[in-house]
């Protein structure tokens, strides 16, 4: 359970390594500074900054930026040391806020590496001060506890820093404001909020839960699900509204209240220019006809992606009420039993006997009628699924379905991908699988992780990672695929050779980048000229000056496959990849890991904002994703090519035609 702190309230902390998370309403200047039983800092060695942003222990964000996660490891901070006090200051950059009462209250929470929030705090009342300690870490006999500070400043960095005895606090100060004006060079602004389609702003939580440990957020209403209702292809379906209080909200059109309409991305419009086809009214006293497309959208595409976001609304909810229903029955019959057990006379005779085979009746009887309702939804679903997923087009479509057979590369990049399949235990009595689409450009790298997981415990390791690379050559095959002739491209990194027969596929269509890069050279030349891509381009977006790049830069979406980390990566090389990871995504480079965390153990918590910033998927099927709404588990099945097949081989001869026609 969470611990809201109030200025001055101390916590304990029964756990060593943690993450701080800052988030505040403009970009602030994250650091941490170390400090003896009392207080006092023992110089600038002690202090954590973006101008040197690792001490024993401590790792702070290299730049200004309006989110900060803060990596601490208890145990590895120096015995010395009895405080780590995290800090915020604004930067002093031109157009910059100049106090913190201009701008929205910072908050402040301490986590476990799982994400499950331990202690958290709103630092509130702050007027014109620009630096603030927000809170400390202490240590008492042998333990650590967390306190709210809240103490700000209104001279800024310099002050604070003379405040807990520094000797050349000012001079520091300065330092610390050229190196965070230096990094603007390597920042961006952020892109503008995407407003979420039906479903879509519940399905992004349940992908970003992959990576961390997901609490319920908003509930759907409870209903019947949306294709047992025929409804206007015009009107808008509800979405909830599932991030956490003190997360940015989308804004809101001037005059609007209430909940944000996530129905639909900024069209103005009041119908799509061609209406959708609506299911066919069925049978009196049966469910409507399903049909492929009878969602809300302005091209078929559009269509069958809310569609299918809406089939996964409807097995949420249904497979919620069901559960739901389960569970009062459950506590009924517990009730009942409890009270004819209390009763004294029910022990004389067969009273005792009647009242709870009673009970169980009941029981039986409201699970029965819960399974029959649910049921009746699955069948509806499936039915809908059988229609749909035909219907999908390449990027949406397994690699099963026929239309890959007439594929050919497509003009224009489509709107979403699809990543595998998601299930629920109660839907697999009809096979019923919902696709996991993912909004393109992509927001974020992907993580294919390479151990042993409770679903697939007796899987020998070596095989984990043949399949693991496996399905990592099969997503970027589907990128390129789905991407027009050019504008994606693919770089391998392979320390030690071990995926070349995974990759053969992909270097015998000719439609890497370049060969897969081995050795500690070939890992930082690749890593060396992806991470001066993104500093080019973020230089040329900040400046305005797009039409500056070099002529040899090239300008398609980067996709950089690392596979058997961190084998072959040195510190510098993990640092670019945290680079990457972070920074990339924004200017058109993703990263596709295939690797195994306990490997990575060694790295303590350096790691965990890499692994937090990639999606988490599966060679084999695992119940790892956690739905926001009500927090069902769902599984994730990888999309494998059916075995035997040569339909991944056929799309890449097929990219590799139109690369050649194009002159790549």
């Amino acid at each position: 359970m969470t611990a809201e702190l109030v200025r001055g309230q101390n916590h304990p902390l029964t756990q060593t390594r943690l993450e701080i998370r800052v988030s505040a309403g403009a970009p602030v200047v994250a650091g941490a500074t170390l400090s003896d039983d009392e207080g006092r800092v023992h110089g600038r060695d002690w202090v954590a900054h973006p101008g040197a942003p690792a001490l024993p222990g401590l790792e702070v964000p290299r730049q200004a930026a309006a989110d900060h996660r803060l990596a601490v490891d208890l145990d590895a901070v120096p015995e010395a040391a009895h405080r780590v006090s995290v800090l915020l200051a604004l930067p002093t950059g031109p157009g910059d806020p100049d106090r913190f009462g201009a701008v929205a209250a910072p908050f402040v929470a301490v986590t476990g590496l799982d994400g499950s929030e331990v202690a958290s705090y709103t630092i509130t009342d702050l007027d014109a001060e620009s630096a603030v300690v927000a809170l400390e870490l202490y240590r008492r006999q042998g333990a650590w506890k967390v306190r709210a500070v809240g103490q700000g400043y209104a001279g800024g960095l310099g002050a604070l820093l003379t405040d807990q005895g520094l000797p050349d606090a000012g001079a520091l100060a300065g330092e610390i404001g050229e190196a965070v004006a230096r990094g603007l060079a390597r920042t961006v602004a952020p892109p503008p909020p995407r407003t979420a389609t039906s479903g879509e702003s519940a399905m992004a939580d349940a992908t970003g839960a992959a990576s961390r440990a997901s609490s319920p957020g908003t509930h759907p209403p409870a209903g019947p699900p949306r294709s047992t209702q025929p409804r206007s292809p015009a009107e808008p379906q509800p979405s909830p509204d599932p991030r956490p209080a003190h997360e940015p909200q989308p804004s809101r059109p001037s005059g609007q209240t209430g909940p944000v309409n996530y129905t639909h991305p900024g069209r103005q419009a009041p119908a799509p220019p061609a209406p959708a086809p609506t299911a066919r009214p069925g049978a009196p006293g049966q469910p409507a006809v399903p049909v492929a497309g009878d969602a809300t959208g302005w091209s078929m595409d559009e269509r069958l992606y809310n569609q299918v976001w809406g089939m996964f609304e409807d097995l949420a909810r249904c497979v919620a009420a069901y559960r739901s229903a389960v569970d009062f029955a459950d506590s009924r019959m517990e009730q009942e039993l409890d009270k004819a057990l209390s009763d004294p006379r029910s022990r004389i005779g067969g009273q005792g006997d009647a009242a709870r085979e009673a009970a169980r009746a009941k029981h039986g009887q409201l699970v029965d009628r819960a399974r029959e309702v649910l049921d009746r939804d699955l069948a509806q679903l499936a039915a809908e699924s059988a229609v749909v997923e035909p219907a999908l087009p390449p990027a949406y479509a397994g690699w099963d379905n026929p239309v890959w057979h007439a594929y050919r590369s497509p003009m224009e990049i489509p709107m979403a991908l699809r990543l595998g399949d998601l299930q629920l235990p109660e839907s697999r009595s009809v096979g019923l699988r919902i696709p996991m689409l993912v909004r393109l450009p992509l927001e974020r790298g992907m993580w294919i992780d390479s151990g042993r997981s409770g679903a697939d415990a007796l899987t020998e390791s070596d095989e984990l990672r043949r399949r693991a690379m496996r399905s990592a050559v099969e997503h970027a095959a589907r990128l390129l695929a789905v991407y027009p002739a050019g504008e994606f491209a693919v770089h391998v990194i392979d320390p030690a050779g071990s995926a070349a027969g995974a990759l053969a596929p992909l270097v015998r269509a000719g439609v890497l980048a370049a060969p897969p890069a081995a050795g500690v050279a070939g890992v930082s030349e690749v890593l060396a000229r992806l991470t001066q891509r993104v500093d080019l381009v973020q230089m040329a977006v900040r400046g305005g000056a797009a039409d500056a790049l070099p002529p040899d830069l090239d300008t398609a979406e980067q996709l950089l496959i690392v596979n058997d980390f961190p084998h072959g990566f040195d510190d510098r090389a993990v640092t670019q990849l945290r680079y990457l990871a972070d920074e990339g995504p924004a200017v058109g480079v993703h990263l596709l890991m295939v690797a195994d965390r306990e490997d990575a153990a060694e790295y303590g918590p350096v790691l965990d904002p890499l692994w937090r910033a990639l999606l988490r998927l599966t060679p084999v099927p695992d119940d790892h994703l956690a739905d926001p709404w009500v927090g069902h588990a769902w599984t994730y099945e990888p999309p494998n090519v059916p075995p035997g097949s040569r339909i991944l081989e056929q799309v890449l001869e097929e990219v590799a035609r139109a690369r050649r026609e194009q002159g790549i």
